[in-house]
């Protein structure tokens, strides 16, 4: 039995550390709103009253909103302590972040992971997370034990912890566009009187298989978007990684902007900002987006 750290329990964190604490381990939990401890620690966890009470553990993990809630949370005075400490970071962050956090880590003697992870908060609860890792290999090594309760498969992509963010990045980039082709083509069917739910079904069943296509194919058929499994402020907030990832790098992303008025369109509607990120699809089967 390890002692470890979790840091943020929102949708996907809570899961996370309910796995690591049925696994055996000693978790010692941290959230900004209290009450989401309370289940973990019923469940065996031990409530920290402070962030750098769980990071105090050997080995710690956090799941935090973005990179404002990152660098306030993981902040010096917090990871103040005894060296020789890990933290992985697993939550979608940018890139400058990374860095920022690395060098903040290394000042204190803790070595610092990059882990974001793909799937709901469903999957994250069956312990089938993808996790996309970046870092020096010894850190890995000694993250790799509990990347097994957490996830299925973990995709090292290099020894810098930014590049994970960056892929990450990228594969919400293409979840996104995922978004807008069902919407447009499910736009093109219903106009022939084609049922949506049939018509995803055929590309998830066919050409298309897998989680996003398959899972949110038949939420944006059945216009089921609540409760958000992940909210529509963190999906623009992921778009717009990919966007100053690109920017930071000369590279033009010409699809980019029709994705961002869609987001900003959802953002401004009163029934699409508070529902499921694929709810942005909503913009364009609905006729909303602008023809000019």
């Amino acid at each position: 039995m390890a002692q470890l750290g979790f840091l943020g329990l929102g949708t996907m964190g809570r899961e996370m550390a309910r796995r690591l604490v049925d696994a055996g381990h000693d978790v010692v939990v941290w959230n900004r709103s209290a009450e989401a401890m309370e289940p973990l620690v019923a469940a065996g966890a031990t409530a920290a009253d402070s962030p750098a009470a769980a990071l105090a553990a050997p080995v710690s993990f956090s799941m935090l909103a973005n990179d404002e809630a990152a660098d306030a949370v993981l902040s010096a005075e917090h990871l103040a302590g005894a060296p020789g400490r890990l933290h992985v970071s697993m939550a979608s962050l940018s890139p400058d972040a990374a860095d920022r956090l690395s060098a903040r880590h290394a000042e204190a003697g803790v070595a610092y992971l990059a882990a974001p992870v793909l799937g709901r908060f469903t999957v994250a609860a069956e312990g089938q997370l993808n996790i996309i890792a970046a870092g020096a290999p010894a850190d890995l090594e000694r993250a790799t034990p509990y990347f097994d309760i957490l996830g299925k498969k973990v995709w090292v992509v290099g020894e810098t912890p930014r590049i994970a963010n960056v892929v990450k990045a990228a594969v919400n980039y293409d979840i996104i566009h995922a978004f807008q082709a069902m919407a447009e083509s499910v736009a093109l069917v219903e106009h022939s009187g084609v049922d949506a739910g049939l018509f995803t079904e055929l590309l998830s069943s066919t050409l298309f298989p897998g989680p996003v296509y398959t899972g949110y194919g038949a939420m944006i058929a059945e216009r089921r978007f609540t409760p958000p499994g992940f909210t529509m402020t963190l999906g623009a907030k992921d778009l717009g990684l990919a966007e100053s990832i690109a920017a930071e790098a000369g590279i033009h992303l010409p699809t980019a902007p029709v994705l961002r008025r869609a987001f900003d369109m959802a953002l401004a509607s009163d029934d699409l900002r508070d529902v499921d990120w694929s709810g942005m699809a909503q913009v364009t089967r609905e006729g909303r987006y602008p023809r000019d």
